[in-house]
């Protein structure tokens, strides 16, 4: 069981955006079915499983991106190189 936090639908589909990935894209590269992806991305983690969540987490941040908690909510940051 991996010990990232959770991310956020919202943090997801930011993260997606960033990348430029579709649903599809992300996917390929997490071997996540699309249906779990949808779900997560439209009703949050209490559709999914944590391993699920934590799959798409560790995916996006190979691809390069931070997630943050900020004061006010959650973000995404591409990793500086």
């Amino acid at each position: 069981m991996s010990k990232l936090p959770a991310i956020t639908a919202a943090q997801c589909r930011a993260a997606r955006a960033f990348l430029g990935w579709s649903q599809k894209r992300l996917v390929k590269a997490s071997g996540v079915g699309l249906s779990a992806i949808v779900a997560f991305e439209h009703g949050g983690s209490r559709c999914v499983s944590r391993e699920t969540v934590a799959e798409l987490r560790g995916v996006l941040e190979e691809a390069g991106l931070d997630f943050i908690s900020l004061s006010g909510g959650v973000g995404v940051l591409f990793r500086e190189a």
